[in-house]
């Protein structure tokens, strides 16, 4: 194993082993996230890469707009810097299809952020473009054991896009879709099928853009 990526969804995890790359998804769990980044490392994992969907705090990010961030910035304050000449690579072989990616910093935070306030607080606060559950979690990781890492990522849902219930509820551990949640959710909330629908279609988006980009990913950091 070389290169190694770590996501939030099991399609994300599809997209990036489709061009050859070691993935596992972590079900949208910052601790899994950690627990999956470190035993990647020990099967002998020489760079580690975040890969996936992430939701917009910068207003104006469309769903499946390309991240490719230089930092990445946690709760806690912290930040992480991404491998310079890795990054290089890749935002040159995105150019080289046309795909432009959003190099400004993103957030690692520890649960969804799930309403437009807290989205535009937190862009407020850190200046931060967009946030995911999986990132700051193996740059952690990645900087604890010396690995040269990297985030690449696509806007889901916007920065005035309010989740509906069902999402809060609606990844498994394996980062599927965890059916009789969402059910239950949509029983006692029928009305949300509307913002179901329409982050569906952000989603797909994203996974779409994903797809486009994983070519660029060099094999080795």
């Amino acid at each position: 194993m070389a290169l190694a990526a770590v996501t939030g969804l099991e399609a994300e995890a599809r997209i990036v082993r489709g061009v050859g790359i070691a993935a596992a998804a972590s079900g949208a769990d910052t601790a899994r996230a950690a627990a999956i980044a470190e035993r990647m490392v020990a099967s002998g994992a020489t760079a580690l890469l975040s890969f996936g969907i992430a939701g917009a705090l910068a207003p104006g990010l469309a769903s499946g707009t390309v991240l490719l961030p230089r930092r990445i910035l946690d709760e806690g304050g912290g930040a992480y810097t991404v491998d310079r000449a890795w990054h290089a690579r890749v935002r040159a072989a995105l150019v080289a299809r046309g795909i432009p990616a959003i190099e400004d910093d993103l957030l690692g935070a520890a649960l969804l952020v799930t309403v437009r306030e807290a989205k535009a607080e937190l862009h407020r606060h850190t200046g931060t473009v967009a946030v995911d559950l999986e990132s700051a979690a193996a740059a952690a990781v990645a900087a604890r054991f010396g690995r040269p890492f990297l985030v690449v990522r696509a806007v889901a849902d916007p920065a005035d896009f309010d989740l509906p219930p069902a999402a809060i509820v609606g990844i498994d551990a394996g980062g599927r879709t965890a059916i009789f949640p969402v059910l239950r959710s949509i029983l006692q909330r029928p009305r949300q099928i509307t913002d179901l629908v329409r982050l569906a279609q952000h989603t797909r988006r994203a996974l779409a853009a994903l797809a486009r980009a994983a070519p660029a990913l060099p094999e080795t950091g």
